[in-house]
C-alpha cells in the first residue's frame, strides 16, 4: 500500500522578513522552512503530532523564532511564534 503525498505551503512577513513553510505529508511528514528564500529549518517525523521547527529571522541581531506545524489529522496548519508577538495562524498558499 502507498501513501499519498502532498505538499501544504504556509506564508506569514515578520520584522521585514518573508516566512514560507512547505508541510509534505504522507508516510513520513516533512516541515520545511524558507527565510527570504534561504532554508532555515528543516524536520523529518512519522505521524500526525504537531512539530515546533525552531528558526532565527536574519536581523541584528539575530531574533529567534519558532514554526509549530500540524501535520494532521486532516488539512495541515502552522503557527508563527516571535519574542513579543502574538502566535499567528500562518496564510496557506496554493503554490
Amino acid at each position: 500500500m502507498t501513501s499519498m503525498r502532498q505538499r501544504h505551503h504556509f506564508h506569514t512577513d515578520h520584522a521585514g522578513h518573508s516566512v514560507t513553510v512547505t508541510v509534505q505529508t504522507g508516510h513520513a511528514v516533512v516541515v520545511e522552512v524558507l527565510v527570504d528564500g534561504k532554508e532555515t529549518g528543516y524536520v523529518t517525523t512519522h505521524g500526525d503530532d504537531p512539530i515546533t521547527v525552531r528558526i532565527e529571522l536574519p536581523t541584528d541581531p539575530p531574533q529567534p523564532a519558532a514554526i509549530r506545524a500540524k501535520p494532521g489529522p486532516g488539512t495541515p496548519g502552522c503557527l508563527f511564534e516571535a519574542p513579543g508577538a502574538e502566535p499567528r495562524p500562518m496564510s496557506p498558499r496554493a503554490y
